[in-house]
């Protein structure tokens, strides 16, 4: 955390360090309704426009809650303008990094820094109407552990409709579990579910399937998008090559986080047994046949399978040592209920 520097309203910027100070302990007893927090980035419409908006959707609801921007690095230069903001209303509060972290590290410092006992995250850009905020709150007042917002329909332009459609789909495929508009920043979960979830690199992107593989209570509100979310946005092939080795990770994350011997042992023995199949007909045409084999390229094509195949599968047994050594720290699971 030694990179990251929390400005709180007008405190001295300070290094975010694990023992929190006497003033942030104190601030944090002081519990809210709700905490909504607006992650900036990567981009950001109108942040003022956006507060106000929402506060008065929520305002519907209840005065206890409190509005936290995190800025990334690059994003630093929007800290007068919010601190101008808190002026008119002590509500908000801001967390400013002095560095590029990514999203992930901004949602996680600021679960961390929510005082409120549901927690709700808003892009820092234009995506659901501001009243659709009731049945997300509802809906996560109702039982669920973690509200995802599926814009329905579609307003924006077709390029954009298309890369959502097929990005749904890959991810279903990734994870087994279907989500309408995953990617879709606007959500809600409870406090505990926050603490619960752990996010890094870009998996904040998969948060809904991570909070499944929990065993978390998910569900998925249907709102109206918001008529302002109107740009077509077409990327470089560099960030669709990182969508899909970050669905490649969340696959992995899913499926092998404690059985790593299931997929190295099954690819290493598939390669091991292709080996072992060029070796022996080689060994055949020798023995039986009396050819030589010495100057043929399938002699080192089966030693060098034969060779990489063990290797995957000493690693997956590397990665069955590391689980069970670390299994008690793994919290992958999600306790409802405790009857005692």
């Amino acid at each position: 955390m030694g990179g990251i520097i929390i400005m709180l309203a007008e405190s001295i910027a300070a290094p975010v360090i694990e023992a929190e100070p006497c003033a942030d302990w104190a601030a944090r007893m002081r519990r809210v309704e709700l905490s909504i927090i607006v992650p900036v980035a990567e981009r950001h419409d109108d942040l003022e426009g956006i507060y106000r908006d929402f506060s008065q959707a929520i305002e519907e609801h209840t005065r206890s809650f409190e509005f936290i921007f995190a800025l990334d690095g690059k994003f630093r230069r929007l800290y007068g303008d919010l601190k101008r903001l808190k002026e008119e209303d002590d509500r908000i509060r801001i967390l400013s990094f002095n560095s590029i972290f990514g999203e992930s590290a901004l949602l996680s410092v600021a679960f961390r820094k929510a005082r409120g006992s549901y927690l709700f995250t808003l892009p820092a850009y234009r995506q659901v109407e501001p009243y659709e905020f009731s049945q997300l709150y509802e809906a996560l007042k109702g039982g669920a552990d973690l509200v995802v917002a599926a814009r329905h329909p579609r307003r924006d332009p077709l390029p954009n409709r298309i890369q959502a459609a097929v990005f749904n789909r890959v991810a279903a495929g990734a994870t087994g579990v279907r989500f309408h508009d995953i990617a879709c920043g606007v959500r809600g979960l409870s406090h505990r579910t926050a603490e619960e979830i752990n996010l890094y690199g870009d998996m904040h992107r998969f948060l809904p399937a991570l909070a499944v593989r929990q065993g978390l209570r998910v569900r998925e509100v249907t709102v109206n998008q918001d008529g302002r979310d109107t740009g077509c946005r077409v990327y470089g092939i560099g960030i669709y090559v990182r969508r899909l080795l970050d669905l490649l990770t969340l696959f992995f994350l899913l499926k092998f986080t404690r059985k790593p011997l299931r997929f190295f042992g099954f690819a290493g023995s598939a390669i091991l047994a292709a080996g072992a199949a060029i070796s022996l007909y080689l060994g055949v045409i020798r023995l039986i046949f009396g050819e030589p084999i010495s100057n043929r390229p399938l002699l080192l094509l089966g030693v060098l399978l034969i060779t990489i195949g063990l290797q995957i599968v000493f690693l997956g047994l590397i990665g069955e040592l590391i689980t069970f050594t670390h299994a008690r720290d793994m919290n992958d699971y999600h306790i409802d209920e405790i009857l005692e």
